[in-house]
């Protein structure tokens, strides 16, 4: 019933995909907003309370609504089940910024990528040329694609698994809610979220990294997993991507590199002049657009065939 759900859920949203504003994730925003301003004493126990609060208020019904539909009767269960995958399901919401991207890129409207870079990321692209443009398109992809599918397949997996999807979406939110809002920036309210999620995300992170090498150029992604994933501040996102760019062969995350080697005591280094050794692949262009939507819809038929092979060995077992 497992692959059947996820399955189902997967093609209604090919087909009608949730709105960013839908009334759904706008409620649980107004929501996070009113659990904030409640917990908010700026302490890192304020946040830990709030987000205990939040959770728990959107997984234990879950919980308790999926038990009920599977004592009464499979159908139900079914049911529930699309529904929520469905609605913590949300690639296509963020992957019509990258095609109307990579259709201006295609045609040289470089001003029109700018805009949809920028309407999509918060971005300032006014400097940026049309391999930055490319290059940033592709992070927020691989990234989108890990946190809106890989993360929830694998979290929907576990046992009272709506709840468990549910639980996954509300602390990838939370984690930049209550952290990447000028406001909530340096604020020790918004710290548990993001060391909580790191830890809920920690093993999703590294299989949709070990997919994105199986279904691409394997040897390469490998060897920029070990060497250059350090290299981005937040770890998860930097073995993601930089398993990814190797599966690609192209080269992500170059400010980031230069970044993180900064310290307290480098404040006065001119960072240009900084001789690091390059991630190896190409710099990113519009055909790198291309190939990471192959990249991550041949990661998700690895994860459908191993759902699907999960299943025959349990019909086996039993």
């Amino acid at each position: 019933m497992t692959f059947i759900s996820i399955l189902c859920a997967l093609l209604i949203e090919q087909l009608k995909p949730l709105r960013v504003d839908n009334p759904i994730y706008l409620q649980v925003q107004s929501f996070a907003a009113k659990i904030e301003g409640w917990c908010n004493a700026g302490k890192f126990t304020n946040g830990r309370m709030g987000w205990w609060i939040l959770v728990g208020a959107l997984t234990i019904p879950t919980a308790l609504v999926y038990w009920l539909c599977v004592n009464l009767s499979p159908i139900a269960a079914f049911v529930w089940n699309v529904v929520i995958v469905y609605l913590t399901l949300g690639f296509r919401r963020y992957s019509h910024y990258f095609t109307s991207i990579q259709i201006a890129l295609s045609s040289g409207d470089e001003a029109a990528a700018k805009a949809y870079l920028t309407e999509w990321t918060r971005l300032d692209t006014t400097a940026m040329d049309v391999s930055e443009i490319s290059r940033i398109a592709v992070e927020r992809a691989l990234i989108a694609s890990h946190r809106n599918v890989f993360g929830v397949f694998f979290w929907f997996l576990m046992p009272v698994g709506p709840a468990c999807a549910v639980m996954y979406r509300v602390a990838e939110f939370l984690a930049r809610e209550w952290n990447e809002p000028e406001h909530m920036q340096n604020e020790a309210f918004g710290r548990y979220a993001t060391k909580i999620f790191y830890w809920i995300d920690w093993i999703p992170a590294h299989l949709t990294a070990v997919a994105f090498a199986v279904v691409g150029n394997f040897e390469d992604a490998v060897y920029s997993w070990r060497n250059y994933a350090d290299r981005w501040p937040d770890e998860l996102v930097g073995i993601i991507l930089s398993s990814g760019g190797g599966a690609l062969g192209v080269r992500l995350g170059e400010p980031e590199t230069k970044a993180v080697l900064l310290t307290a005591d480098a404040s006065a280094v001119d960072i240009d002049s900084l001789e690091l050794e390059s991630q190896p692949g190409v710099e990113a262009s519009p055909r790198s657009l291309q190939s990471a939507v192959g990249l991550v819809w041949r990661a998700l038929l690895l994860w459908m065939l191993l759902l699907l092979l999960l299943v025959f060995f349990r019909m086996a077992v039993m």
